[in-house]
């Protein structure tokens, strides 16, 4: 499928990304995340699916697999 951004001549691509997520004051990363990223600019779409997938998942409040250090830009 043709990348949605105007003027970008990519291509979106099936792929794995890892996805941030902020929720309730906490940086949160999947990895794993199924998407359409685009072959020359970088667009990114998810599935409505996955999508769901995810805040189901914000829903669970299962204990993470790893920890990450966070550091803030300043």
């Amino acid at each position: 499928m043709k990348c949605g951004i105007q003027g970008c001549p990519g291509e979106y691509e099936e792929k794995m990304i890892v996805h941030t997520v902020q929720h309730k004051g906490q940086v949160l990363v999947f990895e794993h995340v199924p998407a359409e990223v685009c072959s020359d600019c970088g667009d990114t779409l998810l599935a409505p699916d996955t999508i769901r997938h995810i805040e189901d998942l914000l829903k669970i409040k299962k204990k993470p697999k790893r920890t990450a250090p966070l550091y803030e830009y300043a």
